[in-house]
């Protein structure tokens, strides 16, 4: 039987996404972010983009403070203990990105729903929200509130999340596109929502070891496009059972971040003034640094 190979490096992946693409980033605020994506797309200087998230991340805030987005679906967010997302916070203040807040447990159903091929998902959780009031005064057209058609209850339609591409970060995968997602793995629904996924691994293992970790594999071969192994991509944010955040670089990050000029400095330094996400590893430490931020093998962190 022939396997498919969908290896390809991280620029050709990246180089696939068009302008004005509405795309799917994996992670939640500073864990198992697809950070090398991001910086990537950066440095191809890709524009207008949309992006989805249940939970806003530095991923995200990396590409609104590079000019790339330009509309943002989330369900809030942060850099956890390392402060808020100074861009997003500063692009939705200034009137510079369209914006529309769900909650958290509303995005994963609208990616459930799209992963379901439903045009929309009925659901009762926003209602007497403030979140659903700034959406209805905001006339956002992906809500409405009507009556279920057998009850007579009042329900909340929204419509369905469908990505043209979800860049997904993955402990392990194959070269066929068979991921494993250990720990937390909040991303399942929306990957499958997407027209196209591609996973960026840490470790691509052999084919032939993926009969014995099924149980293990949450994004099947079949649904995926391209592969692309990436070595702490997630870096600095963390990634279960590998490593874990880097708190000196996010906390230079957060600093930076703090006003326009800063952000642009970091931006320069680590994302447009480096050749590739490997060179980038290099200017934060290293070697040396991944090391001190490996996991521990029990503990998972």
């Amino acid at each position: 039987m022939v396997k498919l190979n969908k290896i390809r490096s991280l620029s050709e992946a990246v180089a696939s996404v068009r302008d004005g693409s509405h795309l799917f980033l994996s992670g939640f605020a500073i864990s198992r972010n697809a950070i090398a994506v991001a910086h990537e797309l950066i440095r191809q200087n890709k524009r207008e983009l949309t992006l989805s998230q249940c939970i806003g991340a530095m991923d995200a805030d990396l590409l609104v403070g590079a000019g790339a987005v330009k509309r943002y679906i989330y369900g809030g967010g942060s850099l956890d203990r390392f402060g808020p997302l100074w861009n997003i916070n500063r692009a939705i203040e200034q009137g510079a990105i369209e914006v529309d807040e769900f909650s958290g447990l509303s995005m994963a159903l609208r990616f459930l729903g799209g992963s379901l091929g439903l045009p929309c998902i009925p659901i009762q959780s926003l209602l007497g929200s403030d979140i659903l009031k700034n959406l209805l005064n905001k006339e956002v057209p992906e809500v409405k509130v009507t009556e279920c058609p057998f009850t007579g209850e009042k329900m909340v339609l929204l419509k369905t999340l469908q990505p043209d591409v979800a860049f997904v970060h993955v402990q392990k995968a194959d070269c066929t596109g068979n991921a494993i997602i250990q720990g937390p793995r909040w991303d399942e629904d929306a990957a499958k929502a997407a027209d196209q996924i591609v996973i960026v691994a840490d470790e691509i293992i052999p084919t032939e070891l993926t009969p014995f970790l099924v149980e293990e594999v949450r994004i099947p071969a079949g649904r995926v496009s391209m592969v692309v192994h990436q070595p702490y991509g997630a870096h600095p944010t963390s990634l279960y059972g590998v490593y874990d955040y880097d708190r000196e670089h996010l906390t230079e990050y957060a600093s930076m971040a703090r006003t326009p000029d800063g952000m642009q400095e970091y931006l320069d330094r680590y994302v447009r003034g480096v050749k590739d996400f490997s060179a980038y590893l290099e200017a934060v430490g290293g070697l040396e640094k991944m090391i001190r931020i490996k996991a521990d093998a029990l503990k998972k962190y």
